[in-house]
């Protein structure tokens, strides 16, 4: 004779593992404003810009920002490895220099 399934205890199980998906994306979120610098930012001007983004259809200008947010984690996990030397095909960013949205670089 088969046991019978506790669908109270699955759906509570689910409901557990879905919280804390939800808590660790919060969480990396909360770690990415940080880790770019964007925790200076009031909170009107941090949502202004992320609205603006998520309202931007321009194509190359999403390509651009996903360019210099993979050249930021890149910078990011270079200084942290150890490993002196790794090439993974993209060009490094300039010292002093930052790159505008629209993908142009800009010298600070």
């Amino acid at each position: 004779m088969r046991k019978p399934r506790d669908y109270d205890a699955e759906l509570k199980a689910l409901e557990d593992k879905a919280k804390n998906l939800k808590a660790r994306k919060v969480q990396q979120l909360g770690e990415l404003v940080i880790a770019t610098g964007a925790d200076t930012l009031t909170r009107d001007e941090l949502a202004g810009a992320l609205v603006a983004i998520t309202e931007n259809k321009d194509t190359a200008k999403r390509e651009a920002w996903a360019k210099r947010g993979a050249m930021f984690f890149d910078s990011r996990s270079r200084r942290s490895a150890s490993a002196p030397h790794r090439n993974t095909g993209r060009a490094p960013t300039q010292p002093g220099s930052a790159q505008s949205p629209s993908g142009s670089t800009v010298t600070q």
